[in-house]
């Protein structure tokens, strides 16, 4: 097949949005089928803050990618782009003759995907991958009446595919009282099971990394919606009763210097200590150096992040907001009420009292987790491409 993926989140931009998609995509690829990321143009800057070289990536065979000139936009990534759809773009598009088209998300490079898929007459699928309402902080609109608006026009747009997917239930959930009607499906993203795997070296992953005692670690984004700033309470409130309770932060983001200021303020920057971003291989060896993984983020509809300790044998706790309920549960870490310090606290002591609780979690969350790999994952997609081509086929 020859497929066409439109997505606002790309290459170089940090987000398990742009990880899902060129993991999914190099899978599909891999197989043989023709595929054709649509992208927005990033800045100079937007690969010079990670260090990276300014220059297209390769993912290889059957993968081509072509940008459009885009804007930047606030986002919790703070590399965000928008392309303003002019339509005419389609002829790119129908340059790539794409038997499927699929959209990752609702703005400017999503509505150029629906509408080539408009004009050209192809099978359209979607994947809404965001909680809306837990980002409009990021917009210049805020209250009631805007998050509505919002929610109403991301229902408009999944309702045009044939079949939407999301990580998560609760994002249909979201856009069920507007009104979406889509035949639709959780599917997760891809993990990268081949890479995240339990080194069982931890005490030389923590020499690595100047790390020592129990350690709790984040990673992912460092923006306000993932409330790191609990996570630093609670090992504030532990660091009389467990003084050999530290924190690794791996990550970058608009939120680092407060935290980092939070740190200090609550007496624990010794404890703290903020790994920045880490390429794959080292994020890996950050993972096994920890004894628990801790995700308090309240707009999360999976995280690769999570799922990725899972793979490492890490307990998880995590809030109970979102996707990440769907995915945590007794068998492999504890669910806590979303901002409560208290139960996070307790739930770290009885983490680190009980070696072998971390233990069973950890192999039970592997177990859970490596069902999501990314050749299960293109499976899925491969069915629900040919499925869409028939029935538009079908009607055509």
């Amino acid at each position: 097949m020859r497929i066409a993926i439109f997505s606002d989140n790309f290459y170089p931009e940090l987000s398990g949005i742009t990880d899902s998609i060129l993991r999914t995509g190099k899978e599909l690829a891999r197989r043989g089928h023709r595929i054709a990321f649509f992208a927005p143009r990033y800045s100079p800057a937007n690969y010079a803050a990670l260090n990276l070289p300014y220059k297209e990536i390769d993912l290889g065979a059957n993968i081509s990618i072509h940008r459009f000139a885009s804007l930047p936009y606030p986002t919790g990534t703070g590399q965000g782009r928008v392309v303003v759809p002019l339509g005419f773009r389609a002829l790119r598009v129908r340059a790539f003759n794409p038997d499927v088209i699929h959209v990752h998300l609702p703005l400017g490079i999503g509505l150029e995907g629906l509408l080539a898929a408009q004009m050209l007459r192809r099978p359209l699928v979607g994947t809404n991958h965001t909680p809306t309402a837990e980002f409009m902080h990021y917009t210049p609109f805020s209250g009631e009446s805007a998050r509505r608006r919002a929610i109403q026009y991301v229902t408009w747009f999944y309702n045009r595919p044939q079949f939407v997917s999301a990580p998560s239930k609760s994002i249909f959930r979201e856009m069920r009282p507007y009104g979406f009607r889509a035949s639709h499906a959780v599917i997760s993203n891809p993990l990268d099971t081949k890479l995240f795997l339990p080194l069982r070296k931890r005490i030389a992953m923590k020499r690595k990394f100047g790390l020592s005692g129990f350690t709790l670690l984040y990673a992912g984004r460092l923006a306000p919606e993932k409330h790191i700033d609990a996570i630093i309470h609670a090992v504030a409130f532990l660091k009389e009763e467990l003084p050999d309770v530290s924190l690794a932060i791996a990550g970058n983001g608009m939120a680092r210097q407060s935290l980092e200021t939070l740190a200090r303020e609550r007496g624990v920057a010794d404890r703290v200590k903020f790994l920045g971003f880490l390429p794959e291989e080292q994020l890996v060896a950050a993972y096994n150096a920890a004894d628990a993984f801790v995700m308090m983020s309240t707009a999360e509809t999976q995280s690769i992040a999570m799922m990725h300790a899972m793979l490492v044998e890490l307990p998880v706790v995590a809030a109970r907001a979102w996707g990440l309920e769907e995915y945590v549960n007794e068998r492999n870490g504890f669910l806590i009420p979303p901002g409560d310090i208290r139960a996070l606290t307790e739930k770290i002591k009885e983490l680190y009292k009980r070696p072998g609780l971390r233990s069973a979690l950890g192999k039970n969350g592997r177990s859970f987790a490596i069902q999501f790999s990314p050749a299960v994952i293109a499976d899925r997609w491969e069915t629900i491409y040919e499925n869409a081509r028939t029935v538009y086929n079908q009607k055509v």
